[in-house]
C-alpha cells in the first residue's frame, strides 16, 4: 500500500496537518495515518495517549468534524 489521494502518512502530529482532515472532509473522504513515515514504515508516536485525547477535540472545535 502507498500514499494516494485518499491516504496520507505522517510520522508526527502537527496541528497544520488539520488541513488534511479538512481536505478529506471536503472530498470523497480519506485516511490520515499518524505514526508512519513517507514509505509507510511504522515509526511510533511519543505521547500517543495525549494525542488520542486532544485530536478529536481539535477536529470538532476547529473544523466542525466529528472523529
Amino acid at each position: 500500500m502507498s500514499e494516494s489521494q485518499n491516504l496520507e502518512w505522517k510520522a508526527l502530529w502537527r496541528d497544520d496537518h488539520l488541513k488534511w482532515g479538512c481536505g478529506f472532509a471536503n472530498a470523497e473522504g480519506g485516511t490520515l495515518v499518524i505514526g508512519r513515515d513517507d514509505t509507510g514504515k511504522p515509526v511510533g508516536l511519543p505521547e500517543v495517549r495525549l494525542l488520542l485525547e486532544e485530536l478529536p477535540n481539535k477536529l470538532r472545535d476547529l473544523l466542525g468534524i466529528m472523529a
